[in-house]
């Protein structure tokens, strides 16, 4: 994904998000629920798969196994002052000088931001957040972002940080640029829908604190993690490509009346790949996100439907979309009630937990009968 379209995608997240949640109001953006602790929860390698997960009957839940977030380091070297690349909305760059990080406000849809400052160890600075960091030890920072993922320039003002960090999918962009008007640093990164994204905001958030070498760390941590989960998820996986999983993910908002299906360059397609399926919105040439129709879903017939907790919940359940959308159950998808949900703030937010959510939703698709939300809803 180019930074261009990177940015204009976010931009649409965004928009969608925020009349969703205002007409709906906010799901839980808990980042996973506890499912099981660690020890009790097996490697995707131990896992006793399905024979053939397209046959399978029911819904499912993908969980992370712990929310927490292991900080590479706690004390980090720094480099200050450091001059840095800020994106501007018309896609050209310019630089900005950091000369204090002990005060900082990081904020974006996903909560990605957030979780790579923590990551890379500077957890201590940040004093204002989004709504969707809500990992653990973030309990006691100020939340910045209301309903709709509106930021709320006064509470920032009232932090007095030295740094605000986003990407333009929060805003409106001009209020929070306007926070340059008191003296506030505003630095916004380039956050792609992706893992190599994931890597590439990790450096650009070390960046900021003028430790690049956290930030390549962090980078090849976040790599290693994720070729290493995307091999144990391929072991799992049908060798066969015409007995792969042909998924599509759905974006819903029931009450909303929003219905999209995304394809490439979504974050979506990226999460398909790594499970080991078939993106059969790539495969039909769909870029971005686009409106779900019942021509387009027959053509896609998807074996198993990627979506997120809130919105599976804002349709009323597998039975509610169904009913809603009755071109569904024409899809195998439908006609096993397949559907694969996890939390809104996880399942797209590309970070350092990437191999995570690469693992809780491959045992979600292969070995569902393990799964918390194996029951119908």
């Amino acid at each position: 994904m180019t930074a261009g379209s990177g940015r204009r995608f976010s931009a649409l997240i965004a928009g969608l998000a925020a009349t969703a949640l205002l007409l709906t109001g906010c799901a839980d953006s808990g980042h996973g629920t506890d499912s099981a602790d660690e020890e009790q929860r097996p490697a995707l390698s131990e896992l006793d798969a399905l024979d053939d997960p397209r046959d399978y009957e029911g819904p499912s839940t993908a969980t992370l196994t712990d929310n927490e977030i292991a900080p590479l380091t706690h004390d980090p070297d720094q480099t200050l002052p450091v001059t840095v690349t800020s994106y501007r909305q018309d896609g050209t760059e310019e630089q900005v000088q950091i000369t204090d990080t002990s005060r900082v406000v990081a904020v974006d849809l996903a909560g990605s931001i957030a979780a790579s400052v923590w990551a890379l160890g500077f957890g201590d600075t940040l004093v204002g957040k989004d709504q969707s960091t809500t990992f653990p030890g973030t309990e006691d920072i100020e939340t910045v972002t209301s309903a709709g993922h509106t930021v709320n320039a006064e509470t920032i003002i009232a932090l007095a940080p030295d740094v605000v960090i986003t990407d333009g999918t929060v805003g409106p962009r001009d209020v929070i640029e306007q926070l340059r008007d008191v003296g506030i640093t505003v630095v916004f990164v380039n956050n792609d829908a992706s893992f190599h994204g994931a890597e590439e905001l990790a450096r650009q958030v070390a960046g900021v604190y003028g430790a690049a070498e956290a930030g390549d760390m962090l980078a090849d941590r976040i790599r290693q993690q994720v070729d290493s989960t995307i091999d144990q998820v391929a072991a799992l996986a049908p060798a066969q490509d015409e007995d792969r999983v042909r998924i599509l993910f759905l974006y819903l908002r029931g009450n909303a009346g929003v219905y999209y299906m995304f394809g490439s360059e979504s974050g979506a397609d990226e999460l398909i790949d790594a499970l080991g399926g078939v993106d059969v919105a790539n495969e039909l040439g769909w870029e971005g996100m686009r409106p779900m129709t019942d021509e387009a879903l027959v053509a896609a017939d998807p074996d198993l439907i990627l979506t997120m907790t809130g919105g599976i919940q804002s349709v009323g359940g597998v039975d509610g979309l169904l009913e809603e959308k009755p071109a569904i159950a024409l899809t195998a998808a439908g006609e096993h009630r397949r559907i694969v949900d996890m939390d809104d703030g996880t399942i797209l937010s590309f970070g350092p937990r990437s191999a995570e959510v690469i693992d809780a939703l491959a045992r979600a698709v292969y070995a569902p009968h393990g799964s918390a939300g194996d029951e119908d809803r």
